[in-house]
């Protein structure tokens, strides 16, 4: 049996590009305008699933995808940190900032931790060895960090050392007991298709 992962990061916000710590934000314009543009180079899936939030909505509507909502895919939540900025917070909490970086199960925003991501990752990544076919989903860069580690059996320190950009896409393949890797980065304008 193959099973097929296509993860795609969800469009670029305004508060993402000024370095914020996301809200239920929309799309900058242009972000629709580039998941239209990369929708045309994605094939055909099974099921396409997005995470609740209004800019993996977006984004799955501007790839021309009808998707079906997966709160195992919702952002990581940041609680009281949510919209506020990155140098806001080193200056706010800087101890709180250090720990977040260097601890996966700390929490010091009062919502998830990223070892709570991972976990979600984990189970979304095992509940999908049983779904035949092609899956698409857009969820946020935290989440394919999350499913990245779980493939690899990297340590969660290693979060950080993985790049996801708006709409990259990350493709896993599963022979329904182990998935691997198999290609991580953007879609080039003009790609016919993901194979």
């Amino acid at each position: 049996m193959i099973v097929r992962l296509t993860m795609i990061a969800s469009g670029a916000t305004l508060a993402a590009r000024k370095g914020r710590f996301p809200l239920d934000e929309p799309l900058e314009p242009q972000a629709i305008a580039r998941a239209g543009a990369t929708g045309q180079g994605l094939r055909r899936a099974d099921r396409i699933w997005t995470s609740p939030a209004l800019r993996a909505r977006q984004t799955a509507e501007a790839l021309g995808h009808q998707a079906s909502i997966e709160p195992l895919l919702a952002d990581q939540d940041f609680a009281h940190w949510a919209g506020k900025g990155f140098e806001e917070l080193q200056v706010e909490d800087p101890e709180g900032f250090a720990t977040w970086f260097s601890d996966p199960d700390a929490a010091p925003h009062g919502g998830e931790s990223l070892a709570d991501v991972a976990r979600r990752g984990s189970a979304l990544m095992e509940r999908l060895l049983a779904e035949r076919g092609h899956t698409i989903v857009v969820t946020h860069p935290g989440v394919i960090r999350a499913a990245i580690v779980h493939v690899l059996g990297a340590p969660l320190t290693s979060f950080s050392k993985i790049d996801v950009e708006p709409l990259c896409l990350t493709d896993f393949r599963s022979d329904g007991t182990r998935w691997v890797l198999r290609a991580h980065g953007s879609l080039p304008k003009g790609q016919r298709g993901v194979d």
